[in-house]
C-alpha cells in the first residue's frame, strides 16, 4: 500500500487499524477469519486477496483441504445465486402459454 501510505497515509492508517481490529483472536479464531477471508476473495474476484489470505490461514493453521472446502463453499454461492435468475425465465414461459 505505499501508493496510499505516500499519498493519503491517515485512509491507510484507517485500512490497517481496521485490519488489525478484525484480524484478532475473538470469538473466532485466527485461521477461521482467514478461511471466510478466502471465501470471500473469491466472490470478489480478487486474485492477490485470495493469495493473501490463504497463506495467512495455512499460517494459522490451515491445511490444503480446508482452503479449498473455503473456496469450494465461494463457488457454491455464486453458483446458487445465479439460480434466481431462472425464476424470470419460468415466469416469461408460464406466461407464453396462456
Amino acid at each position: 500500500m505505499t501508493f496510499l501510505d505516500n499519498n493519503l497515509p491517515e485512509a491507510s492508517k484507517a485500512f490497517t487499524d481496521m485490519r488489525s481490529a478484525i484480524f484478532r483472536k475473538n470469538s473466532l479464531d485466527l485461521k477461521v477469519k482467514e478461511l471466510i477471508a478466502v471465501a470471500s476473495a473469491v466472490l470478489m474476484r480478487c486474485d492477490k486477496c485470495v493469495k493473501i489470505h490463504a497463506e495467512r490461514a495455512k499460517e494459522n493453521g490451515a491445511t490444503e483441504e480446508e482452503i479449498a472446502e473455503a473456496i469450494a463453499v465461494a463457488m457454491f454461492i455464486a453458483g446458487g445465486s445465479q439460480l434466481h435468475w431462472t425464476d424470470a425465465y419460468d415466469e416469461i414461459f408460464e406466461s407464453s402459454y396462456l
